[in-house]
């Protein structure tokens, strides 16, 4: 056990799908995965075990921000043995051509967190998925007929953030979307010698203020969660 998670050793599967609400990882566990049961539940993070077509998968809460990400990410991966994790998120898009619902996948992920530069003695370290998974995803997807779009997001500390400049300089360098934990979790993996993606459902769209409601936030990424349960079961 750790200080913020009161599993057993051998709670986990090699990969855990990791949405920020823990919530959300009850939805996924009572509606997605057979047998599920809670292994973890320190501060309410819950986090479950069972199987997707007979395989065993995991999925856990990590809260919201750097900070809270990193901790999870750390302690799955150094006291868990857990492989790879696969964040199922919410951003809020940037890019005009992109909508509320699109699912979106972070081939990297920029940031104003200093979370990685600490990592990596004060310079900047370049926060990438891993390929084999991120190339897993796009075939799995390929094969389900769900469009992806890929490319490079933006991780945020600052939910109300006070550059009024930040959203045109994001645009114009081709940044699709704002989240507040990609650029965390790829820099953990990388600390860790371990496996991470982070995929999105868009639930608001920064510029013309489309945006879902929490309860949809809650329930409707029903694809992304069968893309990447099947993505789940296949890189193990």
């Amino acid at each position: 056990m750790t200080p913020h998670i009161n599993a057993k050793q051998d709670a986990f599967a090699p990969v855990v799908i990791m949405p920020g609400d823990p919530l959300r990882a009850k939805f996924i566990a009572e509606n997605y995965l057979e047998k599920a049961e809670l292994v973890t539940d320190v501060r309410n993070m819950l986090g479950f075990t069972g199987y997707h077509k007979d395989q065993r998968v995991s999925v856990m809460g990590s809260g919201m921000g750097t900070p809270s990400v990193s901790i999870y990410a750390y302690e799955l991966f150094t006291k868990y043995g857990v492989e790879t994790i696969i964040r199922a998120g919410s951003c809020g898009a940037i890019r005009q051509d992109i909508n509320v619902g699109d699912i979106v996948v972070a081939m990297g992920a920029s940031t104003d967190s200093a979370v990685n530069k600490i990592r990596f003695g004060h310079y900047d370290f370049a926060a990438i998925a891993d390929y084999t998974l991120l190339r897993t995803t796009e075939e799995t997807a390929s094969e389900l007929n769900i469009p992806l779009i890929i490319g490079n997001i933006m991780t945020t500390d600052m939910f109300y953030h006070p550059d009024q400049n930040l959203l045109n300089t994001m645009e114009k360098m081709g940044i699709l979307g704002l989240d507040m934990e990609a650029a965390a979790l790829y820099g953990v993996a990388a600390e860790c010698q371990r496996k991470a993606l982070a995929a999105f459902t868009v639930s608001d769209h920064l510029i013309t203020q489309e945006e879902m409601s929490s309860d949809e936030r809650q329930t409707k990424f029903t694809t992304m969660i069968n893309l990447l349960l099947e993505t789940a079961i296949k890189i193990q």
